[in-house]
């Protein structure tokens, strides 16, 4: 594993496949400030990488993608310092959303408050078979903020008021149907399930996918019809990298 710094490792494959591990943040991955500012730190290194297809965040331990934000540190917090902290929590977790390549959740075990937060601002959250999920801050005394506004687009209100009001965890059959992860693992298959996302997304264009993620989070916050006429222009744009033509081509050979 290469360290880009004391907190964010990278393996990466030949396929550009990099699977991008939070370390050295205890048995669950917690995040600090300093785990944070070094996650974050990676994905900005990462994201003028063309040659990266997919992007794989994990935890360096089996129980936790990451677990949460770390209690030791916020119980010791004051307002200007509680803002300060969960600032750095809303830049890792924008630093994600706006990765240009797809970003998949690899989620074992424990996924609670922040870590969920995280995980909702990946493009897809696979998870192990036993995974648990909850929004617990309530009950140690703060409001879910920042992307814990991406749950109510994820899973709706009702569910989303649910979780952050609460505070109860779901298991893995539950996030599913509520749409809270894509894909619940068979037992000791998490990296095979994972795996078959990212041979999913290389068989794709990857200018495309990268476009098509860009487009994504502008329909996240645009209205209707100037997310339609924005995808005008996005379209066009895609022939100028020669990859729609190569690839329809080949499609129609095929068809030969």
């Amino acid at each position: 594993m290469e360290m880009l710094n004391p907190h964010c490792g990278i393996e990466r494959d030949d396929r550009g496949v990099v699977r991008l591990s939070i370390c050295n943040a205890g048995s669950l991955n917690i995040l600090s400030s300093a785990v944070t500012n070094g996650v974050r730190e990676g994905f900005e290194k990462l994201a003028g990488d063309k040659d990266i297809r997919a992007v794989i965040l994990a935890g360096q331990s089996e129980k936790s993608m990451i677990g949460g934000a770390d209690i030791k540190e916020m119980a010791k917090l004051d307002q200007k310092s509680a803002e300060a902290f969960i600032t750095r929590l809303r830049d890792l977790c924008e630093a994600v959303r706006n990765f240009p390549a797809p970003v998949i959740a690899r989620l074992p075990g424990w996924c609670l408050g922040g870590g969920l937060e995280v995980a909702a601002a990946c493009d897809f959250r696979i998870a192990a078979h036993d995974a648990k999920f909850g929004m617990p801050e309530v009950r140690v005394g703060i409001p879910s903020v920042i992307h814990a506004a991406l749950l109510p687009r994820l899973i709706g209100w009702g569910r989303a008021r649910w979780l952050v009001m609460t505070a109860e965890n779901i298991d893995a059959p539950t996030a599913l149907a509520w749409g809270l992860v894509d894909v619940v693992a068979k037992q000791g298959g998490l990296d095979a399930a994972v795996e078959h996302t990212v041979k999913a997304l290389l068989e794709c264009s990857p200018e495309a996918l990268r476009a098509q993620k860009a487009l994504l989070r502008q329909w996240e916050e645009l209205p209707l019809t100037e997310s339609v006429n924005l995808s005008v222009g996005v379209f066009g744009q895609s022939f100028l990298t020669g990859e729609p033509q190569r690839m329809m081509q080949g499609f129609l050979d095929r068809k030969k």
